[in-house]
């Protein structure tokens, strides 16, 4: 591993040695994450759609189904809804 330093804006270089093992050249895109045990891990972006599997994973966080995720967004809705409803009677 190479110690790097993070500027004030929030960057890095990432040291030769890992560019060149990497596959990284000038203008490259590349994906940050956390692995499962919450590493940040960095990643050359090859544009296959399989390479952003688990990047939006949070450590603790389990994964949920379609299912769950429908009936998530119905609740938000009729929350919403139930908002609107509640605004316009104070309105009147």
């Amino acid at each position: 591993m190479a110690p790097v330093t993070i500027s004030e804006g929030g960057q890095i270089t990432i040291p030769e040695e890992i560019r060149e093992e990497a596959g990284l050249a000038a203008g490259d895109k590349v994906i940050l994450g956390f692995n499962d045990e919450g590493e940040i891990v960095i990643r050359k972006a090859t544009g296959d759609i399989r390479d952003l599997r688990g990047i939006l994973k949070r450590p603790g966080q389990r994964p949920i189904n379609v299912e769950e995720m429908n009936e998530a967004i119905g609740d938000a809705v009729a929350e919403k809804y139930q908002r609107v409803l509640n605004q316009s009677k104070k309105q009147s």
